[in-house]
């Protein structure tokens, strides 16, 4: 049976079984449990650490696994990346105490940089030709300026609101993360066919992100019209009216552009606009 890791606790496993049960793959929460199977679905999950993750996909101890982007890079793990999963965006940044004066990338030459990010920290600096010294640390990297470890951090970046708090600014964007499939290089043709499997499935789901189903009665007369305001996915679904002289016109948008295309859709006469979640696009 294949195996996917995930983490066991914090940022990514929520999101992680959510992407997995909203694709048919029903997994028990960790809670206590180390291992646990699908109920529906050739796979089990095994629940670790997110920063043992890369080397046990890697190693094929786990077939796949979910990890940030982030972990995969600093672990240098010779790994497949299937799928990027469109959650769990943050990024490695650089940042100084805010009384601090910033002038540019040569501010850190000869500097104390504090992370959790090491290897990663190293490329940068070696790529940029900046002589810095990299101070590993593995819990509260934010508090390193104040506790004089450190004169900056390079740490992971959400919101912001924990450079704010600590008295620090964002000074370098450097990486960019989100969470990610990944797979063992060597996984058998049965595993891989799993894998087609759950990636056709992932497909399907981010498709259907960010989008409405509209239906909507419109006169006949303002379908060429209708149709330039709703580019469907090959063309919308139009339906003839028991009432003489109208349709029913059915169609995607992204939500982003709903109202917009809802006030040009009355604009020319269409009523009784239905607007419907949508769970899945399969193309």
């Amino acid at each position: 049976m294949l195996k996917i890791a995930l983490q066991s606790k914090g940022r990514l496993n929520e999101d992680s079984l959510d992407l997995l049960k909203s694709i048919g793959i029903d997994i028990d929460e960790p809670k206590r449990k180390f291992l646990s199977k699908a109920k529906n679905f050739n796979i089990e999950a095994l629940y670790m650490r997110d920063d043992d993750i890369p080397q046990l996909v890697e190693s094929g101890t786990a077939g796949l696994g979910i990890v940030g982007l982030n972990e995969v890079a600093e672990k240098g793990a010779d790994v497949e990346i299937a799928a990027k999963l469109g959650f769990g965006a943050c990024r490695i940044s650089l940042a100084i105490p805010k009384t601090e004066e910033y002038t540019g990338l040569s501010y850190f030459e000869g500097k104390r940089i504090a992370t959790s990010y090491p290897n990663i920290l190293a490329k940068f600096l070696k790529e940029n030709g900046i002589n810095a010294k990299i101070e590993i640390i593995t819990g509260s990297v934010e508090i390193s300026p104040a506790a004089g470890i450190a004169e900056a951090i390079f740490d992971i970046v959400s919101s912001g609101s924990t450079l704010v708090s600590n008295g620090l600014v964002e000074v370098e964007r450097v990486f960019e993360s989100e969470a990610v499939l990944i797979a063992n290089k060597n996984i058998t043709d049965e595993e891989r066919a799993t894998l087609n499997e759950i990636l056709f499935r992932i497909d399907s789901e981010k498709l259907s992100r960010g989008k409405k189903y509209l239906l909507m009665n419109l006169p006949t007369s303002s379908l060429d019209e209708a149709v330039k305001i709703l580019p469907a996915m090959r063309s919308p679904t139009v339906m003839p009216l028991a009432s003489e002289g109208w349709c029913s016109l059915h169609s995607v948008v992204e939500e982003a552009s709903l109202w917009e295309k809802v006030r040009q859709l009355k604009a020319i006469g269409a009523e009784g606009i239905l607007v419907i979640d949508l769970d899945k696009i399969i193309i």
